[in-house]
C-alpha cells in the first residue's frame, strides 16, 4: 500500500475516511458472499434480512476498527462515526438507486452499523501501536 502512495501521490488523511472505504471493501466481499449463498442454498430472498443485517454489522466493524486505528485515540468515537456515515451512505444510495422507503430496518441498521463501528473502534484503538 505504501508504494502505490508513492507512486501516486494519494494519502488518505481522514481515519473516517479510510474506514469507510474498507467498509466498502469489507460490503462488496459480504455481498459476493450472499450471492452465491443465496444461489447455492435453497435460502429465498425473503429471508435475507438477518444476513444483509450481518454483513453491514461486519462492514462496521471492519471500518470502525480501521478508522480508530489510524486515529489511535477516541476508538469509540471514530469506530460510530464511521457507522453513522457507513449508514447514511447507504441510505443515500439505495434511495437514488432503487427509490427505497423509509421503513423500520432503517433504525435497526443505523443502531447495529453503529454498535459494532463502536465495538470495531474500541478493538482497533488496542490494536494500534502505543509508540504515538
Amino acid at each position: 500500500m505504501s508504494s502505490l502512495s508513492r507512486v501516486f501521490g494519494l494519502r488518505n488523511a481522514s481515519p473516517v475516511a479510510s474506514g469507510l472505504y474498507w467498509s466498502g471493501i469489507w460490503l462488496a466481499i459480504g455481498a459476493i458472499v450472499l450471492s452465491i449463498l443465496l444461489m447455492g442454498s435453497s435460502l429465498s430472498e425473503a429471508n435475507m434480512l438477518p444476513w444483509v443485517f450481518g454483513v453491514h454489522g461486519c462492514a462496521s466493524l471492519a471500518g470502525g476498527f480501521v478508522s480508530a486505528k489510524r486515529s489511535g485515540r477516541r476508538g469509540w468515537y471514530f469506530g460510530m462515526a464511521n457507522g453513522l456515515l457507513y449508514t447514511l451512505l447507504l441510505l443515500i444510495i439505495s434511495f437514488l438507486a432503487t427509490d427505497a422507503s423509509w421503513t423500520m430496518t432503517v433504525p435497526v441498521l443505523l443502531a447495529v452499523t453503529c454498535l459494532t463501528g463502536a465495538f470495531g473502534g474500541m478493538l482497533g484503538v488496542n490494536a494500534g501501536s502505543t509508540a504515538r
